[in-house]
């Protein structure tokens, strides 16, 4: 009997880890390196460091699950998130580590210049650096994410307060 019982309790202990978001709860590592790359970057820019915000992350952590159902490859709405930037990322399920995620957010800098946003690269398609830009934004504080996996793709999401690339505001 107790070996059915230890059977039983593994069994629903497989399942409820199979069904857990992979940065949020099952993921302490992930969030503490998600946070310090954002800040290194922050840091080398001169600006303090944000925070991990646990409403941020169960935010981020909806909107991804819903990305991982339904395959589909967009922001959400701005009304659907009020006071939240969004960044997003995509990829292979399993080929890329976290840290290798946020680093390509990081690498858009490269070809970001100081200015008024959106006129914040030296090709003037702020696209090419709107990840770095919402990472640095001055007035943002929090961050939190979450990650969902299809059978196909990896799905990160981070939500940020007070969100970034506002027009007209400084950046750099």
């Amino acid at each position: 009997m107790a070996l059915i019982n230890d059977f039983s309790r593994s069994l629903v202990l497989l399942f409820a880890c199979a069904w857990a978001p992979a940065i949020n709860a099952a993921s302490e590592l992930a969030s503490t390196q998600i946070l310090t790359i954002h800040n290194v970057e922050r840091r080398a820019v001169g600006l303090k460091p944000m925070v991990w915000d646990a409403g941020l992350a169960k935010a981020a952590d909806k909107y991804a699950a819903e990305l991982a159902q339904t395959g589909r490859w967009n922001h959400s709405p701005p009304n659907a998130r009020p006071g939240q930037g969004e960044n997003l990322w995509m990829g292979t399920h399993g080929a890329f580590a976290v840290r290798e995620m946020i680093s390509d957010w990081s690498t858009e800098k490269s070809r970001f210049r100081a200015g008024q946003f959106p006129d914040v690269t030296r090709s003037g398609s702020w696209h090419e650096v709107g990840h770095y830009t919402q990472m640095i934004w001055p007035t943002t504080r929090n961050v939190g994410c979450s990650m969902r996996s299809s059978s196909e793709d990896d799905y990160l999401v981070c939500r940020y307060s007070e969100p970034g690339n506002v027009v007209g505001k400084p950046v750099g």
